[in-house]
């Protein structure tokens, strides 16, 4: 489980850390655009108060604590099963993954209302109109991860 827990940590920090990084340090909030190696890599201020995509965005309020309860749901779900069935290590990186990315995406809906995203990638002439953030990232690696390599075997006590 150690490595359930450093990855599920890492994910978090590296989320939260980016986000303060861009937006304060790099100047992101003044800025609202900064073009790091465009068009593969902008920096591209957003909020989203929905779900990807920005599905469910400008919903009532209600919503944004749906989205939190769902968040630690799943969350829960995720680390008993990593607890009971997971054996395999890339498994519970995976797991971690997605839970850290979860995560530093409920806190930024709890303490700003929305999820901060900045990340905006566009490249052989397709412009991107999305932004996401490095929880986002986490989130699809672990679940992709989960996919691959979960089995099925349950844990020998």
């Amino acid at each position: 489980m150690r490595l359930f827990y450093f990855s599920a940590l890492f994910w978090f920090i590296a989320d939260q850390l980016s986000k303060y990084l861009v937006l304060h340090w790099a100047g992101l909030i003044e800025h609202g655009v900064i073009e790091v190696v465009p068009p593969f890599l902008v920096f591209r201020l957003g909020y989203n108060t929905g779900i990807n995509f920005g599905l469910m965005a400008g919903g009532p309020e209600l919503t944004r604590w749906i989205l939190i309860g769902i968040a630690f749901a799943i969350s829960a779900w995720l680390w008993w099963w990593a607890k009971t069935g997971l054996t395999r290590g890339i498994a519970l990186i995976s797991a971690g993954a997605v839970i850290g990315g979860a995560f530093g995406n409920a806190l930024d809906r709890l303490l700003q209302g929305a999820v901060v995203d900045f990340l905006n990638m566009s490249c052989c002439g397709i412009q991107n109109p999305f932004a996401f953030n490095v929880a986002d990232v986490g989130i699809v690696v672990g679940a992709l991860g989960l996919l691959i390599f979960a089995d099925g075997a349950k844990k020998e006590s």
